[in-house]
């Protein structure tokens, strides 16, 4: 396959397959923001709860598809997330994001789960990146001030998990049922390290166009027209720079090259010998992404071997269709060998990414191969999107949802999003 081809088909996908499918199905006109969940059958649940990581994940897609395509039509979607997110999400009194709303936009579940707050920061920086918003990088930063005041550990080094809606401490740590409980995680400090990273280069971006008039941090004001101050990008910088360290040092398992899943306050690993192949590819790239957008010689020395690391432990994963398992437990000898969708975009853009910053021709074929799985057996072209996955044995999950608190249209319109953009640097 040509390069030029691939990014053609993955911008019709993500324009046609994707996008469409949210804008025509689940918006809600009657309540506002969007519908809580399609099932696998296709059948709309206009009363289903509505999360905070698939708002805010539909916030950053809609963004992001508007600052690459330029479809007004993706920004009024954009902007009736970020409002909708503003205006019922934001916990007005404790700061923070609420897990979830009932259907009519009420708090549902308040607890604080700081992979969904940092989801949330994802979305406004990349709004405010797209549009110049003031409002959207007022409340990124707010909500950035919340994970360093809230969640960073400052004897330990790194973030917990979750805490109740007035900042305590909460039993039930967990970001799903399928988790495991302990006070830290590689799943929420790699959603950590990615808004953290999107929020620097949106802050980078505002410096350098020198109209941005917000509110660095909670309790100071500034006037109109001053550009971003130094001191708020050296606190968003030390946060990304201890951060990417955090990876390279506690998370990284460095006789396995694996990512450890799940670890107590002082950094023990707990809950056994995991390996989550998607995981590993896909901090293989946003680690990167991290250390670019910081732009220290000395970081990206340091992580580069790394990134190549992570991806070649990743192959365990690999199937030879270019498909890629989920994760395994080598305690138990359990493999979850089925082939999410999540997955499978992860896949093609961490091995893109060795292409592109390291030449690896293996890796281009790679990329290929599982876009051409994705396009056989993991789209949806009859109804739009994407099916949840498929079984081991090439049969297709018809009990996941197609649209819903997990299942949203961020990792499959980031990685057409991420090809489209990057083919187009080359």
């Amino acid at each position: 396959m040509e390069i030029q081809l691939m990014k053609q088909e993955m911008q019709d996908v993500v324009e046609n397959n994707i996008l469409r499918f949210w804008l025509d199905k689940m918006v809600d006109d009657e309540h506002g923001g969007f519908y809580g969940r399609i099932d696998a059958g296709e059948v709309l649940h206009p009363e289903a709860e509505k999360g905070a990581i698939l708002n805010a994940r539909i916030l950053w897609s809609f963004s992001a598809a508007y600052r690459v395509l330029g479809n007004p039509e993706y920004l009024d979607a954009a902007t009736r997330a970020k409002d909708y997110i503003i205006d019922h999400f934001i916990d007005k009194e404790y700061g923070g994001v609420y897990w979830s709303l009932d259907y009519l936009g009420n708090p549902f579940d308040t607890k604080k789960q700081f992979y969904a707050i940092g989801f949330a920061i994802y979305g406004m920086s990349e709004y405010a990146r797209a549009t110049g918003d003031r409002e959207a990088l007022e409340c990124a930063l707010q909500l950035f001030d919340c994970i360093e005041e809230h969640a960073f550990d400052s004897e330990y080094n790194g973030y917990i998990e979750a805490c109740t809606r007035e900042w305590g401490e909460i039993a039930d740590m967990r970001l799903s049922e399928l988790d495991a409980n302990f006070p830290k995680s590689q799943n929420t400090h790699l959603h950590i390290i990615e808004p953290y990273a999107n929020l620097y280069r949106c802050l980078k971006e505002f410096q350098a166009s020198t109209s941005c008039d917000y509110v660095p941090v909670i309790g100071s004001v500034l006037p109109i027209e001053v550009a971003v101050p130094q001191e708020t990008l050296f606190r968003v910088e030390g946060a990304l720079r201890n951060i990417i360290d955090i990876f390279t040092d506690r998370i990284l398992n460095p006789e396995t090259h694996h990512l450890d899943l799940f670890f107590e306050m002082d950094w023990t690993r707990g809950a056994g010998h995991l390996e989550s192949y998607g995981h590993d590819i896909e901090c293989s790239w946003l680690i990167h992404e991290a250390a670019l957008v910081l732009g220290d010689v000395d970081v990206l020395q340091k992580v580069e071997p790394i990134v190549r690391e992570v991806a070649k432990a990743s192959e365990k994963g690999l199937r030879p269709d270019g498909s890629m398992i989920h994760e395994a437990n080598l305690d138990t000898g359990h493999v979850d060998d089925d082939l999410h969708w999540w997955v499978q975009a992860e896949n093609v853009v961490g091995w893109y990414n060795l292409y592109q910053h390291f030449g690896d021709e293996q890796a281009l074929e790679r990329a290929f191969l599982g876009w051409n799985y994705i396009k056989t057996q993991i789209i949806d072209w009859d109804n739009g999107e994407w099916h949840w996955s498929r079984h081991p044995d090439g049969s297709l999950n018809t009990v996941d949802d197609k649209a819903g608190f997990w299942k949203c249209p961020y990792h499959n319109s980031r990685m057409c999003l991420e090809i489209i953009e990057r083919v187009g640097e080359a």
